[in-house]
């Protein structure tokens, strides 16, 4: 059913959004709260636009870009705070992919 690259959310401090892609609002209202929270405190803190991104085998990915000579977006920092959200978010990290493996890929779980 899913081929490539699956956008779970994303939050853009340019034009100030966040999205959350329709085929994951079957999440529990927490969990979209949660993916939102931490979204939209990232792109405020570092600027640029952060997406979430499922890749093929399931696994769930920070994407990064910022415009071209972006003076308000800090690459350093976003790096950091990219780490600091997988140490801090593991536990949720980890049941949004195997979510996915599950109700998308149709893996089996063991």
């Amino acid at each position: 059913m899913y081929e490539g690259q699956v956008v779970l959310c994303g939050a853009n401090s340019y034009e100030e959004k966040y999205y959350l892609n329709p085929d994951f609002e079957g999440l529990p209202g927490h969990i979209k709260d949660e993916l939102k929270i931490m979204c939209v405190l990232y792109v405020n803190d570092v600027g640029g636009i952060l997406t979430l991104v499922y890749e093929e085998n399931g696994e769930l990915c920070f994407q990064v870009t910022a415009q071209e000579f972006d003076p308000m977006f800090d690459d350093i920092g976003s790096q950091l705070k990219i780490k600091q959200l997988q140490r801090e978010k593991q536990d949720l990290l980890q049941a949004l992919q195997l979510y996915y493996k599950v109700f998308f890929l149709g893996e089996e779980v063991e």
